[in-house]
């Protein structure tokens, strides 16, 4: 048993990230010996490959916003552990944290020593979530899916309404390696009679979609490109979904999509009475919403978590809208276990100059094989990222430093940016 939360923090993150997988079986013997607090909470459950936290956190303020109490669960952390974890405005305290993990551990050593079998890190995670959530007054909770979907440890929960944000490569070696293979998993959210909404709008995966829900019969809204129309940028984000103009504190083409698929969620829970949540109440919570670490500004240098094609694509979109006119320097890094070859591709096409780092991350990659996929005319390559950012800190009016890549990396920079 651990007596201060950093210890508790320190066990957690030294568990193995992920086991071996062929069903939910492991992950629902635990949430058995627990009781199965995942049952007893009102889940609106989210996957996609991008856009998952965004859209979180436009629904948590939203509903915040007309007075519901609300838990969310998100993954990884930019700021500190905790995040992964909230009610209503605030994040899972330390001695919360340390409550709910001292009680995972015997249940840890329970599953070990009597069936043999070890549970991952993001079950543990996943299963202190489910057991805050029981113990607090929630009117919704909100879950975003770690991987996938089919064996994701959240899909044990019953939800009351799902959603899928977008589909796009990554994580091919456990999803698939097209686009209808990671779709069939991320597919696998979708419950007996719960509706699911998306944004995903692409003709070869939409026949699929249609059998899916229908075969579950449940009822299916997707939000096609032409619902979501003039996108601008003043200080904020500015767009039409339906012909009704919303406005976004987050900047981004993209968030425009992430933000009309909560408003159709939203649209949805009002329908069917599970929420009542009024137009002006549902304008406030958009326009308050934030998420750290995506098209995050500090004076001139940005950052974003574009850690895939598809993250990497909506940035290059924002970028060329929003910096049309300044010199871009990127600095850029990559887990080693990341599709990076096609996402530097598209990383070059908007970049001035790119400087390929690396920091002290287990999965991070070397600068030096970035670098060596490269063929950026102006590239640079530096063993540290901290350094890098320091060397290229003093930016000019007329230049933007995008710092870009793994989550990790975000996390670290972003942290270094706000010390500073």
């Amino acid at each position: 048993m651990f007596t201060n939360v950093k210890e508790a923090i320190t066990w957690i993150e030294s568990i193995k990230r992920f086991g071996d997988k062929y069903d939910l079986s492991r992950m629902e013997l635990a949430c058995n010996i627990l009781g199965n607090p995942e049952k007893k909470l009102p889940v609106i459950h989210i996957a996609g490959t991008n856009g998952k936290g965004s859209t979180v956190s436009y629904l948590k303020h939203i509903l915040l916003e007309q007075g519901y109490h609300v838990g969310t669960f998100t993954s990884p952390y930019i700021v500190r552990f905790n995040e992964r974890i909230t009610y209503d405005y605030n994040d899972i305290s330390d001695d919360e944290l340390l409550d709910y993990v001292n009680q995972v551990y015997g249940l840890y050593h329970e599953v070990l020593e009597e069936y043999h079998e070890v549970v991952t890190f993001f079950e543990l995670v996943t299963l202190i979530s489910f057991m805050y959530f029981r113990d607090r007054d929630v009117d919704f909770v909100i879950y975003e899916v770690g991987l996938g979907g089919t064996l994701d440890a959240t899909n044990v929960v019953l939800p009351i309404m799902t959603a899928i944000t977008s589909i796009s490569y990554d994580h091919m070696n456990v999803l698939g390696d097209t686009l209808t293979e990671i779709a069939k998993n991320k597919l696998g959210i979708v419950k007996h009679e719960v509706p699911l909404v998306t944004t995903v709008d692409d003709e070869e995966l939409r026949d699929l979609f249609i059998s899916h829900t229908n075969k579950h019969h449940a009822t299916l809204t997707v939000i096609q490109k032409d619902d979501v129309q003039h996108i601008s940028y003043g200080s904020h984000t500015n767009f039409m979904y339906k012909n009704v103009s919303y406005s976004l504190s987050m900047l981004g083409n993209h968030q425009a999509y992430n933000a009309s698929l909560a408003i159709e969620i939203i649209h949805t829970l009002n329908e069917l009475e599970l929420a009542a949540v009024s137009d002006e109440n549902l304008r406030i919570g958009l326009l308050n919403a934030f998420w750290p670490g995506r098209l995050e500004r500090f004076g001139n240098i940005v950052l974003d978590g574009a850690h895939n094609i598809g993250g990497m694509m909506a940035l290059k979109e924002s970028i060329e809208h929003l910096f049309k006119d300044k010199y871009i320097k990127a600095i850029y890094t990559s887990m080693a276990d990341k599709e990076y070859f096609d996402v530097i591709q598209v990383l070059e096409t908007f970049t001035d100059e790119i400087h390929f780092t690396e920091f002290d991350y287990p999965r991070c990659e070397a600068a030096d094989n970035l670098y060596r996929v490269s063929s950026h005319p102006k590239k640079y390559k530096h063993a540290s990222a901290l350094k890098t950012l320091h060397a290229l800190k003093n930016v000019r009016p007329d230049e933007i430093l995008l710092v870009t890549g793994s989550l990790y990396f975000i996390s670290l920079m972003r942290k270094e940016l706000k010390r500073r």
